[in-house]
C-alpha cells in the first residue's frame, strides 16, 4: 500500500493518453475531423491532460467551470482548481462548429494533431475579468495578460483523447517523467514526503539552500524544470537540465535529489500559479511544494510572499500537497554562507540578495559573477551558453520588481 499522497481529486491518476490499437485507429479518425488549431499553452496543457498531471480533469473546461475557477478557485462540481483551463478559437471558427461535433486539435507549430476533442460548449468570456482575478492586473505588459488577452475569442469546451505528447519525450529523454514514473521512482526509492521545488531558471547559490533546507527534514526533492515555453530572455531547458545536473552531482548527497522536467508553459500568475504548481506537483506525488520569495512572479505585480498567503486562504483540505514556505535567502558576509531573514541577524549591506534575473543580467552581460552567488561548475555551463549566442539572439534583461532589490 502506497503512503504518498494521494492524485488530487481522486483516488489514481487519470491519464488520457491512448494506446495500442485505441491510438491507432483515433489518430486515422482525427484526420477526418475539423482541425482547430491550438497555442503552445494549450498544447501544454493537452499534454499535461495526456500524462495524468492535471488529474482529474477530463478536457478543457465549461463557461460554469471558467466563472467557479476565477471567482472562486473551485469548478462547477466543487473541485478545488486555481486557474482556468481552457481551449479559445477564432469566432469565424467557431461559427462553423456545432455542440456535439467532434474536432482535431491541431499544433501548427509541430504540424501535429494533438487531440480530439467531443466538443459540449462553446462560449464567451470576459477576458479581462479571468486576468485581473487570476493576474490581478489587466497591464499587457505582463506575459500572462498578454496571452489570455490575444486568444481566440470564443472558448471550446469538451472532453478530450490524447493522441500524442507533443515530442517531449523525445527531445528531453529521462528528464521528462510524468506522475506515474516519478510515483515508482519515489516508491523504488522509499521515499514518502517529498518536496517539489519549481524553476524555471538554473540554480544559483539560493535554489540549493532551499532544496538543502527541504532535504534536512524531508525524504528527498524533486527538481521539476519548466520544459514549455518561457519569457525571452530566458534560459533554454536543455541548458538549465546541464546546469542543474552538474550541481546535483558536485553539491548534493546521493540518493535525496531527482531532476525531472514538466510540459507547461509559464502563466506567470504569482500566487494562483503557486495553488496549480502544489496542485499538479500532488498528482506527481510530491507531499511538498517548496515555495520562497516571488513564486511563479514576474516584474513587481504581485508581493514577495503573495505566494506564501494564499495557501492560508484556500478551504481546508483543497490540497494534500502543502507549501513549505521559506523567507528571503541570502549571502551573508558576516555569518559566511547561506542564510534567510529569520537565521541572520546582520545588516543588508553584509548580505548578497540572489534571483535568477541578477544571475542572467549579469552572465548575458559579460560581469564576472562571484562564487557566493552560483557555483563555478554552474556558471561554467552558463558563459559557454551566452558566449554562444550570436547578437541577433541577445535579449536585454532588465531588473525590475523584487530581483531589483
Amino acid at each position: 500500500m502506497t503512503t504518498l499522497v494521494k492524485p488530487h481529486g481522486s483516488d489514481e491518476l487519470k491519464p488520457l493518453l491512448l494506446e495500442g490499437a485505441a491510438l491507432e485507429a483515433e489518430k486515422a479518425r482525427a484526420q477526418s475531423l475539423t482541425k482547430i488549431n491550438i497555442s503552445s499553452r494549450e498544447a501544454g496543457d493537452l499534454v499535461m491532460l495526456g500524462i495524468g498531471g492535471f488529474t482529474p480533469l477530463e478536457g478543457f473546461m465549461t463557461r460554469a467551470d471558467w466563472e467557479g475557477v476565477c471567482d472562486g478557485m473551485k469548478m462547477a462540481n466543487g473541485l478545488f482548481w486555481p486557474i482556468p483551463i481552457t481551449l479559445s478559437t477564432d469566432v469565424s471558427t467557431a461559427a462553423g462548429l456545432t455542440e456535439g461535433d467532434d474536432v482535431a486539435l491541431y499544433d501548427p507549430e509541430r504540424d501535429e494533431i494533438l487531440a480530439t476533442m467531443k466538443l459540449t460548449e462553446k462560449f464567451t468570456i470576459d477576458k479581462a475579468h479571468e486576468c485581473m482575478q487570476v493576474y490581478k492586473t489587466t497591464d499587457m505588459e505582463h506575459p500572462g495578460v498578454k496571452m489570455v488577452m490575444e486568444q481566440g475569442d470564443v472558448n471550446l469546451a469538451g472532453s478530450v483523447k490524447i493522441l500524442s505528447l507533443g515530442g517531449f519525450p523525445e527531445q528531453y529523454g529521462d528528464q521528462f517523467m510524468t506522475p506515474t514514473q516519478t510515483r515508482e521512482e519515489f516508491k523504488k526509492r522509499g521515499w514518502k514526503t517529498i518536496a517539489a521545488f519549481q524553476t524555471r531558471n538554473p540554480m544559483h547559490r539560493s535554489h540549493e539552500y532551499l532544496a538543502k533546507i527541504a532535504i534536512e527534514t524531508l525524504d528527498g526533492v524533486l527538481i521539476h524544470s519548466l520544459l514549455g515555453k518561457l519569457k525571452p530572455g530566458d534560459i533554454p531547458a536543455d541548458v538549465r537540465s546541464k546546469a542543474i545536473g552538474t550541481l546535483i552531482e558536485n553539491y548534493f548527497v546521493d540518493n535525496t535529489v531527482i531532476q525531472a522536467g514538466y510540459p507547461l508553459d509559464m502563466r506567470y500568475a504569482g500566487p494562483r500559479e503557486a495553488l496549480l504548481h502544489a496542485l499538479f506537483r500532488q498528482n506527481y506525488g510530491c507531499s511538498h511544494l517548496i515555495v520562497g520569495r516571488d513564486h511563479a512572479g514576474v516584474g513587481d505585480y504581485y508581493g514577495p510572499f503573495d505566494a506564501h498567503h494564499i495557501f492560508d486562504e484556500i478551504p481546508h483540505g483543497a490540497l494534500e500537497t502543502q507549501p513549505l514556505k521559506i523567507d528571503w535567502t541570502f549571502w551573508c558576509n558576516k555569518c559566511g554562507g547561506m542564510a534567510s531573514m529569520k537565521t541572520c541577524p546582520h545588516d543588508a549591506a553584509d548580505r548578497l540578495l540572489l534571483s535568477g534575473t541578477k544571475l542572467r543580467k549579469a552572465l548575458s552581460e559579460g560581469s564576472e559573477v562571484p562564487d557566493n552567488f552560483s557555483r563555478p561548475e554552474v556558471l561554467t555551463i552558463l558563459r559557454e551558453y551566452y558566449g554562444s549566442l550570436k547578437d541577433d539572439e541577445k535579449v536585454e534583461v532588465k531588473l525590475s520588481g523584487h530581483s531589483a532589490k
